[in-house]
């Protein structure tokens, strides 16, 4: 339709509107506002009836609801076109067959104008024309009128409103900073403030304006914004902020002179262009009040010669087992020490051989650590320890490198993590001898006893000062007698005499003498003897009462550590309320915040929380504690889940507890850096619910972090889990458990090519879903299985499973499963060479999945459509599809999906003999592939070097990404 044939303009960038020239028109009432919202949205596309009903009622429609929908389509006919005669046919809402569709000119839909005037800024940004694309933005956001579809009811309008207000402040920001590029940094400062207040989370809104503060002079307000942002990631999300906000703060911090506005008007470099070799610098701070142990120290730095020359194996362990002796300690400070001979990093990290859980890393795990901290991509990693291991040794080779071993239980765990090649240094601690490693590999045993009278007078004099235990010698004795010498214990009666400066040291001392003997010993030799758990005992006792019942609960916490927010739903207080215990056990040295609002203990300490919750709470307690915290993971992770794969079917949960809150993600960075930090919890949490005997949090939990296993190709963890999940499931008779952890147990083995198990689970699921009567649940395991079978190339069965389950989906009015299916099958139709069906089955799958907001989905299928036109020589036709698939992997920051459709971009520009674009294609999709070392970058870069794709071996990586 051309724009002269009507002069009727829409807004749907606020409250919808409609006007005819100056005038503007009365739409109704909302819910008919409501229709004609969603014939606008669709785009001169059908709507079908039923789509038309759940965009405005959801799933409880009015009896008539059909009826009372024509009528509004009615009524909208007789206000858009008034002078329309009784016999001619409308021209803007039209009917085809049992469905509308709105007619109306791009040009009259402020929807459609923003977004053209929001692409073309895209491109005169990317062709250096930034102050073109400035301007374009700021005549494109004048067009909102306030929040997308205000004042509509029904569920199109509130997902679409989310989604619309989520472009509007994406746009806003690279406005935002577009403006500071070209020097109008003053200029957005008020702006950026109240956008800042209003988003606390959004981090780039923070950087923004960070940035204009600095450029503008006022460095120590830049710094502020910088804290205020921390607070509230911290506080939330109980996650430090991006890397690239601390790489900021820190560069603002130092006055660094290249933040100021380059007057070229060239952009700040991205941080993800040029990235050096990952260097890791993972050691724990020293202890500031280290005292003692010269004579280990000299022994320690007689193993290494003076010339820098090569470095063997050094064990430190305890003699007897003793803990609380000071291994760590001693091996932090010699490393250290050590730091600046080894440039090529150092690694850490605690095996946990000794912990209260008894849940020792295994060694596959901690290379995988080792591995991610070498920067590693995850889809880089291989399965299996060997192949693992042997990664892990090439990367060390040539480097020099310190790894520190800390907390180790035997020379088994210890000799995978121990490089292939002379010139690095590890450092062991253990509470055994590792005779093993001493006998095969040439380590160098060194046995710890406790402090020297000497060095334990040094220890309490550092911490308190040298006067109060000068003037109270016997008292500082009986201290140092009754802490069994031992530096935990005298660290822990240091904590607390420093923080009642005017008790003297004699009343302390007569409290250790007091408690003495009053507690069980440890079970075992390996522990510490009653004098030094008096000392435990004595602290814990001094608490409050609330802090004293949070360091009890602490002990039911299986995982490495704990955030906040989680430490609250175990305690079953408010955020608010668990700052306070959580600093007094801080201050007291009874817990560790090894990172901003992360907290972990010492292992004996974990041991003495665990004995005391044992002791002190109630089996019933210690039940809804545990039942507490495992909800809130399961929440928390369900509130991730919804930013990570947005409008998929959610999993009913079990009720949270009205007081409690989960982090409020705002982004899809955001959910997915919480499941990153915690991951170790997580995977934690589905065994300890599993041993709990909660097998409705088991199985659920695993479900809930399929899309962030899939994404960070954490397949190890996802079979694990789900593999837990699905036995506790049956262990519980869970039937409908059973069936969902049987699918997703597939989901995992099917990502990691292990299609026959897959394909077994599979028909287990099925089996189950048909004992519950399940069609739903039936139908996805179907459709799944045919996904399995066209994975693995097994196209006609593909297509025989694939057409079941599109059967069942329609038959159970399934759209979300149904638009997948018909995706998955124009796929499976395309590698057959059956184009036309493919491309009926594709249109018609675009339509279900817009309808559904399955943009996941919707980009792929546009890729696959551009597929089959590419393969039909209408090139043409498959660039404006991919174009289109590029437009949505962006919207949803699927970035594995806007390298793939890049490179198919370049395929089909080099097969219409459009070598230049073929190789601009080409190199944006190696700069993407390459920020997380995508596999498929190999493969563009064979097609960038071929000399029939015009320039061969003349570009390198970075020319490439530029």
């Amino acid at each position: 339709m051309n724009a002269h044939e009507t002069d009727v303009r829409f807004s749907v960038l606020g409250p919808v509107r409609a006007w005819r020239g100056t005038e503007e028109l009365a739409l109704g009432s909302p819910q008919q506002r409501a229709v004609l919202a969603a014939l606008l949205l669709r785009r001169s596309r059908p709507v079908a009836l039923d789509e038309l009903v759940d965009a405005v009622w959801g799933g409880d429609p009015p009896p008539a609801a059909v009826s009372v929908l024509r009528t509004y389509v009615s009524r909208l006919r007789k206000v858009l076109e008034p002078g329309r005669a009784s016999a001619a046919p409308p021209r803007t809402v039209v009917s085809v067959g049992d469905s509308y569709l709105a007619q109306v000119p791009e040009e009259s839909l402020d929807l459609a104008v923003f977004e053209r005037h929001a692409a073309e800024a895209r491109r005169l940004r990317t062709a250096g024309e930034v102050s073109a694309a400035a301007k374009l933005l700021h005549s494109a956001l004048d067009l909102w009128r306030g929040s997308a579809l205000a004042g509509l009811p029904g569920p199109l309008a509130e997902s679409e409103r989310g989604r619309l207000d989520e472009v509007r402040l994406t746009t806003l920001e690279t406005r935002l900073d577009i403006d500071i590029e070209l020097g109008r940094h003053t200029e957005v400062i008020a702006e950026l403030t109240a956008l800042v207040a209003l988003h606390p989370l959004r981090e780039h809104l923070s950087r923004l304006l960070m940035l204009a503060l600095y450029r503008s002079g006022r460095q120590a307000e830049a710094l502020t914004a910088y804290r205020t942002a921390r607070n509230a990631v911290v506080g939330e999300l109980g996650i430090e902020p991006s890397a690239r906000l601390q790489d900021l703060h820190e560069r603002i911090l130092a006055g660094d002179p290249a933040l100021a506005r380059d007057p070229s008007g060239q952009r700040e470099p991205d941080a993800t262009s040029g990235v050096p070799e990952s260097v890791p610098a993972q050691l724990p701070p020293g202890l500031a009040t280290f005292t003692g142990r010269t004579v280990e120290l000299d022994r320690l730095r007689a193993l290494l010669p003076e010339d820098d020359g090569q470095f063997t194996t050094v064990v430190i362990s305890a003699i007897g087992g003793m803990a609380g002796v000071g291994k760590t300690a001693l091996a932090v400070r010699w490393a250290h020490e050590l730091a600046d001979r080894f440039p090529g990093g150092q690694l850490y990290i605690n095996l946990r051989g000794f912990g209260p859980t008894g849940s020792a890393v295994q060694p596959e795990d901690a290379v995988r650590t080792f591995l991610d901290a070498l920067g590693v991509p995850a889809m880089r990693i291989p399965s299996g320890l060997d192949a693992k291991v042997a990664l892990y040794r090439s990367l060390l080779a040539g480097r020099r490198v310190l790894v520190l071993l800390d907390n180790a239980r035997d020379t088994d765990q210890v000799r995978p993590l121990l490089p292939g090649s002379l010139g690095s240094l590890v450092i062991v601690t253990s509470r055994n001898q590792l005779l093993g490693l001493v006998a095969a590999e040439g380590a160098h045993p060194l046995t710890l006893d406790q402090l020297t009278s000497a060095e334990a007078h040094a220890l309490l004099a550092g911490r308190l000062g040298a006067d109060r235990p000068a003037a109270e010698p016997e008292a500082t004795a009986e201290i140092i007698t009754r802490c069994a010498h031992l530096p935990l214990a005298l660290a822990i009666v240091a904590a607390h005499a420093a923080t009642h400066p005017r008790f003297p040291l004699g009343s302390l001392a007569e409290s250790l003498r007091e408690s003495h003997g009053s507690l069980d010993a440890f079970a075992g030799g390996d522990d510490l003897s009653t004098d030094v758990r008096a000392v435990f005992s004595w602290s814990y006792r001094a608490l409050s009462a609330p802090a004293a019942r949070l360091f009890r609960l602490l002990g039911l916490h299986s995982g490495p550590d704990i955030s906040a927010p989680a430490a609250a739903a175990l305690a079953g207080l408010t955020p608010r309320e668990i700052r306070g215990p959580l600093t007094e056990l801080t201050s007291a040295c009874l817990v560790i915040e090894r990172a901003p609002g992360r907290y972990t203990l010492h292992d004996l300490l974990q041991v003495y929380a665990a004995e005391r919750v044992d002791a002190e709470e109630t089996p019933q307690e210690r039940d809804r504690a545990v039942g507490r915290l495992l909800t809130w993971y399961l929440h928390a992770a369900d509130a991730a889940y919804a930013q990570i794969t947005p409008h998929r079917e959610r999993i009913p949960l079990p009720p949270l507890p009205p007081a409690f809150s989960v982090p409020g993600f705002t982004t899809h960075d955001q959910a997915l850096d919480w499941c990153e930090t915690e991951r170790a919890n997580l995977v934690t949490g589905v065994h300890q619910s599993a041993a709990i005997g909660r097998a409705d949090i088991a199985w659920r939990l695993p479900a809930t972090l399929w899309g962030f296993f899939y994404l960070r190709s954490h397949l190890h963890d996802w079979a694990d889990t789900t593999r837990v999940g699905l036995a506790a499931a049956r262990a519980a008779h869970d039937l409908l458990g059973e069936a969902r952890a049987l699918a997703d147990t597939a989901a995992a083995l099917r990502s990691s090519g292990r299609y026959e198990e897959a394909i077994g689970h599979l028909r287990r699921a099925m089996a189950a879903y048909r004992e519950l009567g399940d069609a739903t649940g039936r139908s996805l395991a179907v459709s799944n299985l045919g996904d399995v079978y066209l994975q693995s190339g097994r196209l006609r069965k593909a297509v025989e499973y694939i057409r079941r389950g599109l059967v069942l989906d329609e038959i159970n009015g399934s759209a979300w499963g149904k638009g997948i299916a018909l995706s998955n099958l124009g796929d499976a139709y395309q590698r057959l060479g059956r184009y036309d069906d493919a491309v009926g089955c594709l249109d018609e799958a675009l339509t279900v999945l817009r309808a559904n907001g399955n943009r996941w989905v919707v980009g792929v299928t546009l890729d696959i459509l551009g597929t089959v036109h590419h393969r039909l020589h209408r090139y043409d036709e498959a660039v404006g599809y991919y174009h289109q698939a590029l437009e949505t992997h962006r919207a949803v920051a699927n970035r594995w999906g806007e390298g793939h459709t890049l490179s198919n971009l370049g395929d089909v520009h080099r097969a219409a003999g459009e070598h230049a674009a073929a190789r601009a294609s080409w190199r944006q999709a190696l700069a993407v592939f390459e920020t997380f070392d995508h596999p498929d970058a190999d493969g563009v870069r064979e097609r960038l070097a071929r000399p029939e794709n015009g320039r061969a071996g003349t570009e390198t990586p970075a020319d490439a990404s530029a």
